[in-house]
């Protein structure tokens, strides 16, 4: 199987799929057409070629996915925000036409303060999140551990930072689970499986059609969910060959270690995505193991959706044509 190098995302209702510097978001819109946006995207890796080397690139790429999946996210969320505007312009035009002309003056006058609102909006929710992250998998396992560790008089370092570990993927999976139950999170995690379908669907050498995207499988070895998890996994080798027995001191050493840990993680993600050795398998196998919940069976419509945003960036009768040579 042939790695096609492309990669994207579950947005609201769509699908976002990259291809290097171009990008493209599909969103099934409330009237049931499908709305395609295609940009450019200059990541970080691009604009500084320090930031491209092996172990370094990683930390960039993540830092460039949760922007542009943040800025997709919030493109696709527009849509339905629109159309909730719609049902209220519809109380407010059987009451007045003028209040409807009043409304659209007022737009226009907002329009120019709008993305910088925007961009306002998804720092901080960028900022919120990574804190949450921080202390829900990184403080919050440390904190338990070392109560552990009191509780039951642990001498041994290397076994509190393996309780440590276990403590904090068994948060990362009932989290996940939890998101699950949600209603949107539910057909995001189908849309999440569209896009995975798509990508097996190219990488094994099949036409491009619904047909073929809804029999292919939707869990990925290039997963996001796979990357987590590898960071998780790989925290514990680095934890325990770096002992810090003092409560704070060993938190802010395992924020340091956060970018290194993220840079082996990378390497090791990229190299499983284009290799199928039994040892890539069993090293793939937990973060394919958790997609089963990240991801669920799309239906043909969501496949739809994820065929026309990787057409916009990525030419597969190509890739097709030069696997089979």
């Amino acid at each position: 199987m042939k790695s096609s190098g492309i990669g994207g995302q579950a947005v609201l209702e769509g699908i976002m799929m990259k291809n290097k510097d171009k990008y493209a978001v599909a969103v099934r819109k409330p009237d049931k057409e499908i709305e395609l946006c295609v940009k450019e995207y200059k990541g970080l890796t691009s604009k500084c070629k320090i930031f491209g080397f092996p172990f370094i690139r990683g930390v960039f790429n993540f830092i460039d996915s949760l922007v542009l999946g943040m800025s997709t996210l919030m493109y696709s969320a527009q849509f339905f925000d629109d159309e909730e505007d719609k049902s209220t312009d519809k109380k407010i035009e059987n009451n007045s036409e003028n209040k409807e002309i009043e409304k659209k003056e007022a737009e226009k006058e907002d329009k120019s303060g709008t993305d910088k609102t925007e961009s306002v909006i998804m720092t901080i929710t960028m900022i919120f999140s990574m804190f949450l992250a921080v202390g829900l998998f990184i403080v919050l396992p440390s904190l338990i551990s070392d109560f552990v560790k009191n509780k039951l008089d642990i001498s041994t370092y290397a076994v509190v930072s393996l309780i440590e570990g276990f403590i904090r993927i068994t948060l990362f999976v009932l989290y996940i689970v939890l998101i699950s139950r949600m209603e949107d999170i539910q057909r995001t995690f189908m849309y999440h499986g569209a896009e995975h379908k798509c990508i097996n669907c190219i990488e094994n050498g099949l036409e491009l059609n619904v047909e073929n995207v809804l029999k292919s499988s939707r869990l990925h070895k290039r997963c996001g969910t796979s990357f987590l998890f590898l960071v998780m996994a790989i925290s514990i080798l680095f934890f325990i060959l770096i002992p810090v027995q003092d409560p704070l001191k060993k938190v802010v050493v395992r924020l340091i270690l956060i970018p290194v840990i993220a840079g082996v993680s990378y390497e090791v993600l990229k190299f499983a995505g284009r290799s199928d050795g039994i040892i890539v398998k069993i090293i793939s196998a937990p973060g394919m193991a958790l997609q089963r919940l990240t991801t669920k069976e799309p239906d043909a419509q969501m496949a739809e959706v994820a065929i026309k945003a990787v057409e916009a960036v990525f030419d597969w009768e190509e890739f097709l044509k030069e696997d089979n040579q």
